[in-house]
């Protein structure tokens, strides 16, 4: 399950922190893969999934306010529910679990597949901004309002 939003609060999402996420989940995916570490995937993708269901503990979000500064990074904080963008960091962590999950077995071919979908996936909202696991969340939301209000 997602975290929900705070109705004391309205949703914010800061766009810069989303793109240190994707870069550096398509670094180490690209190093993990190409150097045959599929435990570095492991450690991303539970990082990733802590992130979706634990926001506030997301690894990810603690290295980019460590980090972000010195890479030269400003907060660009829109008012957006982040829920999307948990749900899609869910999803690319579940993907990143798997393709460790399919190498550590001996199935390099297989968890290769999985790790560079993840690596396609993030460089297509970097370039293009189309977060494909927002829009299956989106989907998602559709499909359950339709079902549980007939």
């Amino acid at each position: 399950m997602i975290a929900p939003a705070s109705p004391a609060q309205p949703a914010r999402t800061d766009l810069s922190a989303l793109k240190f996420n994707q870069v550096t989940v398509v670094a180490v995916t690209l190093l993990a893969l190409a150097v045959r570490m599929p435990w570095l995937t492991l450690v991303l993708g539970a990082f990733m999934l802590l992130g979706a269901l634990r926001p506030a503990w997301s690894p990810l979000r603690a290295a980019y306010r460590m980090l972000g500064p010195a890479l030269g990074l400003r907060p660009e904080v829109v008012e957006e529910d982040p829920r999307a963008h948990h749900f899609a960091q869910g999803v690319g962590g579940t993907f990143l679990l798997a393709s460790a999950a399919l190498s550590l077995a001996g199935l390099w071919l297989a968890g290769t597949v999985l790790g560079m979908t993840v690596v396609a996936l993030a460089l297509l909202n970097l370039s293009q901004k189309i977060c494909v696991g927002c829009l299956m969340y989106f989907q998602y939301r559709r499909l359950r309002f339709a079902l549980l209000h007939r």
